[in-house]
């Protein structure tokens, strides 16, 4: 059964599954965001049809004020006219003319301040003011009668000079060489209307218009010459920086058309709020978030994994090295009892051989889990060793040669562990040879490191398992338990600081494994 394979699955399996789960979260973020920006879309246009109704409620009220006021204007003027019908000298004096409905008419005005003044400049009369002579006892106490009608009608005359900016005064001649001039204001009814048509406007401004949990909006004519209303500041709307501002919210938000009736269009630019800005970030924070507590847990996790290896592997290790000392203990005392036979004395060297292999790799496991000590010798002499063991005990159709420098290599390094990593390799490549083909080992200085490379000619590896072949469980034969090269990388990256890995290979022609080891 192939482990690593297996692993491989679970991890995409796995991957797939989070990829769904983040899209998921995507898709539910990005729609919660999509509604929040149509229901603020929605909010600027009832802004924009609230400025609509602003305009028609003025224009509206502005429509009516003129008619009261021309309304009022009519009624002065025929004020005025029955004035001068009554101050007019009668034609026969036998006969007195009627005088009732002029009469009439001018009682009628109740309610319309008026002031006539002569051509002196003098206050003729007035009518529907709100204001005494003795209002001015208190600021002039000492002051005559005389003295106080007289501030009086100064402080009327003040008011003719008021009244004349706001409404045109009307020029009568009233009697042959007699003109006089009528200025008149608005009623108390009229000025009260239009404070509370300004009380109006001004809350309705204040609560809709200006409403400060509003979005950025900016309201435009068709040609983007004219601005009709905005809630941002000032100096962001000021001719100067206006179409800056029109351009970077065009960025954000395309303008909506808002008709205002007839071939009336305008535009209505608007932004983001700053809570739909930060809700736009959220999903990718929230999956980064999620992806970081993932991530540490995945490194917690595989850190405890590993540890728990470790300890596999060191109690696995000692456990087969004291197994193996007992047949050890074994064999050697039968090798000295056959030493004292008529036995051929090469077959005895031979498994002398073999007893000091065993003992070599009795001591490598030993060694697993412990602290090893390095020594700085020459790494020539423990790769010759290792090549000279497995020379006559692989497949004669193997060609073995070795490629090192004249010049000794003196590396930090366990000679038992290095010659196991050796093994292991040479062995792997003789395997995927199928026991027939060439095998080179070469040793190259580089500045700073030691290159131990191991060619074959053998069936070669895809890119794909370059890193495979070293992971614990992978394994391309039958029978194995893809051990080999994990315990390689294992001896080589933790206890040697090196690296061990696949420099080149094509399938078919065969695989160079390199072996970097620090020089001190």
């Amino acid at each position: 059964m192939n482990l690593y394979s297996n692993k491989q699955k679970w991890k995409i399996v796995l991957l797939v599954i989070a990829l769904i789960m983040v899209a998921a979260s995507l898709w539910v973020s990005n729609s919660t965001v999509q509604k929040v920006s149509d229901r603020e879309r929605l909010r600027a246009k009832q802004w924009a049809d609230a400025i609509k109704k602003k305009a028609e409620l003025v224009e509206f009220t502005d429509r009516a004020f003129r008619q009261l006021r021309g309304y009022e204007r009519r009624k002065i003027k025929l004020y005025l006219d029955a004035t001068k019908e009554i101050s007019k000298e009668p034609e026969n004096l036998n006969c007195f003319p009627d005088y009732h409905f002029p009469i009439s008419i001018i009682d009628e005005n109740k309610d319309i301040p008026v002031i006539l003044v002569d051509d002196q400049n003098q206050i003729s009369s007035y009518t529907n003011i709100d204001f005494d002579t003795a209002d001015l006892r208190p600021l002039y106490p000492e002051a005559s009668r005389k003295e106080l009608i007289r501030k009086y009608e100064d402080s009327l005359l003040a008011l003719t000079t008021v009244w004349e900016k706001k409404h045109v005064p009307f020029r009568i001649e009233v009697v042959k060489g007699l003109t006089m001039t009528s200025f008149y204001t608005d009623t108390k009814r009229t000025i009260q209307l239009e404070k509370e048509r300004d009380s109006l406007i001004t809350a309705f401004n204040s609560e809709l218009i200006n409403d400060s949990k509003l979005i950025p909006v900016v309201l435009m004519d068709k040609h983007k010459d004219s601005l009709i209303s905005s809630n941002l500041p000032k100096e962001k709307t000021s001719p100067k920086n206006l179409a800056k501002t029109l351009h970077s919210l065009e960025l954000v938000n395309e303008p909506i058309q808002i008709s205002f009736g007839g071939d009336e269009v305008n535009l209505l630019y608007f932004d983001n709020s700053a809570e739909l800005k930060q809700l736009q970030f959220f999903p990718y924070i929230q999956f980064l978030i999620i992806g970081l507590f993932i991530f540490i847990g995945y490194l917690l996790f595989s850190t405890f994994r590993k540890a728990e290896q470790n300890q596999v592997w060191a109690g696995m290790a000692k456990e087969t090295a004291h197994q193996l000392g007992t047949p050890l203990s074994s064999l050697m005392a039968w090798v000295q009892l056959l030493e004292t036979q008529d036995v051929d004395q090469s077959i005895i060297a031979e498994m002398q051989k073999d007893i000091e292999r065993l003992d070599t790799v009795s001591q490598r496991f030993s060694k697993i889990g412990s602290e090893t000590r390095l020594t700085q010798s020459d790494i020539r002499i423990t790769v010759q060793a290792v090549m000279d063991y497995l020379r006559p005990r692989i497949s004669q159709k193997v060609e073995m040669t070795a490629h090192f420098t004249n010049e000794p290599v003196m590396v930090s390094h366990n000679k038992s562990l290095m010659e196991w990593v050796m093994e292991n390799i040479i062995r792997n490549a003789v395997d995927a040879m199928e026991s027939k083909g060439k095998l080179d080992v070469t040793i190259k200085v580089v500045p700073e490191r030691v290159y131990i490379e191991i060619s074959d000619t053998g069936k070669g590896l895809l890119p794909k398992q370059f890193k495979s072949i070293f992971e614990p469980g992978y394994t391309t034969k039958k029978r194995g338990w893809g051990l080999g090269l994990s315990l390689v990388k294992r001896i080589v990256s933790e206890y040697h600081k090196g690296k061990v890995y696949v420099v080149h290979s094509e399938v078919g022609k065969g695989t160079t494994i390199r072996v970097s080891l620090p020089l001190k």
